[in-house]
């Protein structure tokens, strides 16, 4: 086996002019459809769930006051984290849904071309 021409086809491979293909701009389309909605469940994720942990530590009295209001607020702002949480796959499944209608014709057209081809 010539690995010394392996690796230069490699290189060769690596600096030559890309051709789009179809099954290329359709994994586009597809991760275009899918990104808004994940970049928010990610987002939003990570908020309320620091939201809920600053809320167990207010009521825990790790951090600030060790005071009956502080505790309060912290059960409040933590209940408030973990209702966010749960209601964050429900909002990613219905703006996936919204990203699949919005590029639904687009990608048929072209996964059937791809398909028939």
């Amino acid at each position: 086996m010539n690995t010394d021409k392996i690796y230069a086809e490699s290189i060769a491979n690596e600096y030559a002019p890309k051709t789009t293909s179809k099954v290329v701009a359709l994994k586009k389309l597809d991760r275009k459809a899918k990104r808004p909605a994940e970049i928010f469940a990610y987002t939003f994720g990570i908020a309320t769930a620091l939201l809920a942990g600053f809320g167990m530590c207010l009521s825990m009295q790790v951090i600030g006051p060790a005071t009956t209001a502080a505790m309060a607020i912290g059960v409040v702002i933590g209940i408030i984290g973990f209702i966010g949480m749960g209601i964050n796959y429900p909002i990613f499944k219905k703006l996936l849904e919204n990203g699949k209608k919005k590029y639904a014709f687009e990608i048929i057209v072209l996964a059937r071309e791809v398909s028939e081809s």
